[in-house]
C-alpha cells in the first residue's frame, strides 16, 4: 500500500495550458508520482516537469511556487500529495 505525504496546494489552475501552479510546503522533484485530492478532484500522475517563472527545474522545496503540467483539471485548494512506495 503506497503511503502519502502532503507536500502543498493547488493554488492556481490554468485550463488552456493544462498547468496547475502549487505551492510547496515539502519536497518535490521530476520524477515523483503525485496525488492531487480535491472536493472534486482525485488524479495521480508522475511528475515529468516543473517550473519556477518559466524556468525548468528538476527540484523545488518548501516555500517554492511551482508550475506543474497536468492530466486533468484540478481546482485551487486542492492538497496535493507525494506517493511514496
Amino acid at each position: 500500500m503506497a503511503e502519502e505525504e502532503e507536500i502543498g496546494r493547488v493554488r492556481d489552475y490554468f485550463a488552456r495550458i493544462g498547468v496547475a501552479g502549487i505551492d510547496l510546503t515539502g519536497r518535490l522533484k521530476v520524477g515523483d508520482r503525485i496525488h492531487i485530492k480535491g472536493h472534486t478532484t482525485d488524479l495521480q500522475q508522475v511528475l515529468e516537469s516543473m517550473q519556477i517563472e518559466h524556468q525548468s527545474i528538476q527540484e523545488a522545496g518548501p516555500g517554492d511556487s511551482v508550475g506543474i503540467r497536468v492530466q486533468d483539471r484540478c481546482r485551487s485548494g486542492d492538497n496535493v500529495y507525494r506517493v511514496t512506495e
